[in-house]
């Protein structure tokens, strides 16, 4: 076949292709495991700094005043999407899935300083466990608390230290131990707390059983908790803050 007649359908072909592109990587997203996207995610923008980084530019533009910033993982995000009703205005939640407390002490500049709130809550630890940005011990689980507390109380920000919520496993990492290092880290935040003049708010009372798992109706894998559970846990935060209102 003469060149001039096979281009046509080459040009044809390839721009079909071009135009298929776009529309593959977006099933191809779509399809990723949870594992792939937070793999993406940690290469792309570990911290992800991204991920309220419009939320914090309008909030800080409307000039409205921030009471509490919430700051955490799954268990933190989680509480806004099962009990919406409890951030009210002034109640800010910045948890965000999968997140370690390497990545929290980054964020804290652009997702808690920057907004300049009265109070921070601060609940960490379960993804540190976990080891989701690779194995960590339990001291230097504590030492990024205590830096985020130190960055806090430098600006300003009173500190409530939340306990780690109680886990017998972690169904994203089967046969690990859980119980012993969750205990170990909140020992030490309840001693670090006083030390500091922090407040650590204390939920295992209303949501573990006596060998450290999560009570039943509490959660709804052992880890993340139900409307029950964080209804429960409400009730160990509201004296809390009405003892910190300003």
């Amino acid at each position: 076949m003469p060149e001039s007649a096979e281009m046509p359908i080459v040009r044809r072909g390839f721009l079909a292709g071009a135009f298929l592109l776009p529309a593959a990587a977006k099933a191809a997203q779509a399809q990723e495991s949870w594992e792939d996207k937070h793999q993406r995610q940690l290469k792309e923008d570990w911290p992800w700094l991204g991920r309220y980084a419009a939320d914090n530019t309008t909030l800080i533009a409307s000039g409205r005043k921030v009471d509490i910033v919430f700051m955490g993982d799954s268990i933190t995000e989680g509480w806004q999407s099962k009990h919406p009703a409890f951030f009210t205005p002034g109640r800010i939640c910045r948890g965000i899935s999968g997140q370690t407390t390497p990545q929290m002490v980054l964020r804290m500049m652009a997702d808690v300083i920057a907004l300049k709130p009265r109070l921070i809550h601060i609940m960490a630890g379960t993804n540190d466990i976990a080891g989701n940005t690779g194995k960590m011990t339990v001291q230097q689980s504590c030492d990024n608390l205590r830096m985020m507390t130190e960055l806090a109380q430098a600006n300003g920000i009173k500190v409530l230290l939340a306990s780690v919520p109680p886990a017998d496993h972690f169904p994203w990492r089967q046969g690990l131990e859980t119980v012993q290092p969750i205990r170990k880290i909140n020992a030490w935040l309840a001693d670090y707390a006083r030390r500091a003049r922090a407040t650590y708010v204390d939920y295992t009372s209303v949501l573990a059983t006596e060998e450290g798992a999560m009570k039943p109706g509490m959660a709804y894998d052992g880890v993340h908790p139900t409307e029950q559970g964080y209804a429960a846990m409400e009730t160990v935060l509201a004296p809390v803050l009405k003892a910190h209102k300003a």
